[in-house]
């Protein structure tokens, strides 16, 4: 009878995990949509179009981080069997990562649909100071998520080595940033193109339809 009851209750549980799983995938698509969107707002459309680029970006940036921390979410529910303690803390991490990346496109956005009379573009955010949680934080957490990837074996390989690559490229952003102030520098710009206009939209879509496929498995 214990049994049974137990056996009952993981059956109940896994009809809400379900539900969020497909949920958490399609946030991740739209992250990895809204993460290529943001990249061409920012260095494409931001060269014709200033005021238009700064606001887009900002918007994009804003929603991409609340899509990014359903995804995260998700991944935790995935990898927490590996080791329950490093998935939770990669995904403390990872939430303080996309959190802080909404909220310092929430403060872009402000300064874009009210703009002040005058801004100092020279000053670090003081809630993402160089971007310490959108590209040094969100790097730890992927590093980590490598790990527990390579560790569970439940998702392709290749995604982890993928995870890998992207983790290296923010944290590179976030180091170079620290000391080099220009974005046309090249030690900056090139690893911001690949990694906006093609791993990190590549890694967000390819978690979403891994969560799809393996959810219908």
């Amino acid at each position: 009878m214990a049994t049974q009851t137990i056996l009952n209750r993981s059956a109940n549980d896994e009809v809400p995990t379900a539900s969020f799983d497909r949920f958490g995938g399609i946030c991740a698509i739209l992250a990895g949509i809204g993460g290529l969107l943001y990249a061409i707002a920012f260095v494409i459309i931001s060269r014709s179009a200033p005021a238009l680029g700064g606001l887009l970006s900002a918007l994009f940036l804003t929603l991409n981080g609340l899509l990014a921390s359903s995804a995260l979410a998700t991944l935790y529910q995935r990898l927490r069997s590996a080791n329950a303690t490093a998935a939770l803390w990669a995904l403390l991490l990872g939430s303080a990562g996309a959190l802080g990346a909404a909220i310092h496109g929430g403060y872009d956005l402000a300064n874009a649909l009210n703009p002040p009379s005058a801004v100092n573009a020279d000053l670090p955010s003081q809630i993402d100071p160089r971007g310490l949680l959108t590209f040094g934080v969100a790097g730890i957490a992927l590093l980590v998520n490598a790990w527990l990837i390579a560790k569970d074996g439940t998702l392709p390989r290749s995604f982890g080595y993928l995870t890998y690559v992207l983790a290296a490229l923010l944290l590179f952003i976030y180091l170079a940033r620290l000391t080099i102030l220009s974005p046309a520098n090249p030690v900056l710009l090139v690893p911001v193109l690949l990694s906006g206009f093609l791993v990190n939209p590549a890694w967000y879509i390819w978690l979403g339809l891994t969560l799809f496929r393996s959810r219908a498995a």
